[in-house]
């Protein structure tokens, strides 16, 4: 799970990013059959059969996909274009927890999501509201990074980063957010209690203050420091809050980093982005079908979509680290310019076991509040 250097390559983030997964039953399936009992595009006659139900389905709905995350938005035009569908996008900038609070109070409604994004430690906890799903390239996802029936996959990946305004300064280690140059200007993306990417800005600063993957106290700490000097903010930044000033600095994924990179620049301002040296953040984002999804052939049908050449292209586009890319860019169906400009960092890469996730997600639901505030 560690390494001291990551390449470009997809294979090295496979190893990188590499998380023992509970084994899962197989679930036999049979010739044509219902859409959401499909294992496989092949159970219901094909991927044309399977976008023919879909388009009879008429509608998908997906949950917490921002525009500006990875990409997202060319991947939610792609797929209307592609299959003549609506999609019905409910709370763009929800949470991993979010997402399946909404599956629990929506079920049997056609509103609930038929699908998902999320965090590890969030997809963990609830395997049992996920249906099983295998991806026509299936066999070529590293088997680190599946569960074995297809309950779960990782999709795209990156680095935790810090990004703000460069006219604010300079950013060479954590404590310089310290500084009253910052004061009032530090935001974190998301409540970490919830949100996949806020634990783990927690857990850099935990690493850059002595703590580990087994134990991110010293990140809550640090976040306690950093708001007892009056520099952290309590608000979840947005592009909005972002071009506005009013979020200046914020931990998030570098590849969310790179899209704020360019929409300051159409400004005529510079958004700097600092990945630490050394001990360096990263994880994967996992795709799910929920098993009670009130459209499942489109459910299906986004899966193959996202993990499709267009799909994984359009994630590398947008800056991060598609779960094909290797096996795509062998085939010459993405661009090898966009790959070979990912960032190459040094040092550990450091990323949670599910054991670890779980222990950090509880540290931080019992300790956060009294130490940083809700929102």
């Amino acid at each position: 799970m560690k390494s001291k250097k990551l390449t470009m390559s997809a294979l090295s983030l496979s190893l990188v990013f590499a998380i023992a997964i509970p084994a899962f039953s197989s679930t036999a399936s049979s010739a044509a059959i219902k859409p959401a009992a499909a294992v496989t595009a092949a159970d219901v006659g094909g991927i044309n059969a399977l976008a023919a139900a879909c388009k009879k389905e008429g509608q998908l709905n997906i949950i917490a996909d921002p525009h500006d995350w990875a990409n997202y938005g060319e991947i939610i035009s792609g797929f209307k274009a592609k299959y003549k569908v609506k999609i019905d996008e409910a709370n763009p900038n929800g949470s991993s927890q979010d997402e399946i609070n909404a599956a629990v109070q929506l079920k049997g409604t056609k509103r609930a999501p038929d699908v998902f994004d999320l965090g590890q430690s969030v997809a963990y906890a609830n395997l049992d509201m996920l249906a099983p799903y295998k991806v026509i390239n299936w066999d070529k996802i590293p088997a680190a990074l599946k569960a074995p029936n297809g309950t779960l996959t990782k999709d795209y990946g990156g680095y935790m980063a810090v990004g703000y305004d460069s006219s604010l300064g300079s950013v060479s280690s954590l404590d310089d957010l310290l500084k009253p140059a910052f004061a009032g200007k530090v935001a974190l993306n998301g409540d970490p209690t919830k949100a996949n990417a806020a634990l783990h800005g927690v857990l850099l600063a935990a690493l850059l203050n002595g703590g580990s993957t087994k134990d991110i106290s010293a990140g809550v700490t640090w976040f306690k420091k950093l708001k007892d000097v009056g520099n952290f903010i309590n608000v979840d930044p947005t592009p909005a809050t972002i071009a506005s000033g009013q979020t200046p600095v914020v931990f998030d994924w570098d590849y969310n980093q790179a899209a704020i990179v360019k929409a300051m620049a159409a400004k005529g301002a510079t958004w700097k982005v600092w990945i630490p040296s050394g001990k360096i953040v990263g994880a994967y984002y996992n795709q799910a079908v929920n098993a009670d999804a009130p459209h499942p052939a489109c459910a299906r049908l986004w899966m193959e979509y996202v993990y499709s050449a267009v799909g994984q292209a359009a994630w590398l586009k947008g800056g991060s680290r598609p779960v094909l890319m290797d096996y795509y860019l062998s085939k010459g169906q993405i661009d090898k310019k966009l790959a070979a400009a990912l960032p190459v960092v040094k040092g550990t890469i450091n990323v949670f076991s599910i054991a670890q996730s779980k222990a950090a997600s509880d540290y931080v639901a019992a300790n956060w509040a009294a130490a940083v505030g809700t929102r």
